[in-house]
């Protein structure tokens, strides 16, 4: 019962700071440009393992599926469900990218919370990238902080594919046309 309290009070607060750092924020409207390269961020995953994006997605084309809130879940695991179900092999990663600089105070307490919800065995598909938080949302648009942006990158780090609509079946198709384009499923 300690645990469930404890987790229920953590989860507001998380669900308090990322609301009140999206209200409180800039809004920025996307920069993202398809065929040019993705931005230069780090984050670290789960387990610990510091990330550079996107030069450690190098070799393989790789689809990064960005959050700002807390909501922002929702959106992404629709994505991560239609990705399952038609049976993506290319590389995905969760980021939660918080610009917030309250939030990076937490930033350990807010980890071990996705920690106790998440399989240990995925750790490493999720990255929280906390310094390089606004840079990102200034690249990728944050006018709608609950849906997901949704890039594929080549192996060379370069944009084919990015959307930023909420989750559909037709976008979900035109990412899986943009990984067969590549040479990847």
């Amino acid at each position: 019962m300690k645990t469930i309290n404890l987790l229920i009070k953590v989860t507001l607060l998380a669900s308090l700071i990322l609301s009140v750092g999206a209200c409180s924020s800039y809004t920025y409207n996307s920069q993202v440009a398809i065929d040019e390269p993705l931005i230069n961020a780090s984050g670290e995953t789960l387990d610990g393992t510091p990330v550079d994006f996107p030069k450690d997605f190098a070799g393989r084309p790789t689809i990064l599926l960005f959050g700002y809130v807390h909501k922002s879940q929702f959106d992404i695991d629709r994505w991560l469900i239609g990705l399952s179900m038609t049976k993506t092999e290319a590389p995905i990663y969760e980021l939660p990218a918080i610009k917030n600089p309250i939030a990076r105070l937490f930033s350990d307490r807010f980890d071990d919370a996705m920690r106790e919800g998440i399989p240990r065995e995925i750790w490493s598909d999720v990255i929280t990238i906390y310094a390089d938080g606004d840079k990102v949302q200034r690249y990728t648009g944050n006018v709608k902080p609950k849906n997901a942006r949704v890039f594929v990158i080549d192996e060379n780090g370069v944009v084919k594919y990015f959307y930023d609509r909420g989750f559909s079946v037709a976008a979900l198709t035109e990412l899986k046309d943009t990984l067969s384009a590549i040479g990847a499923k």
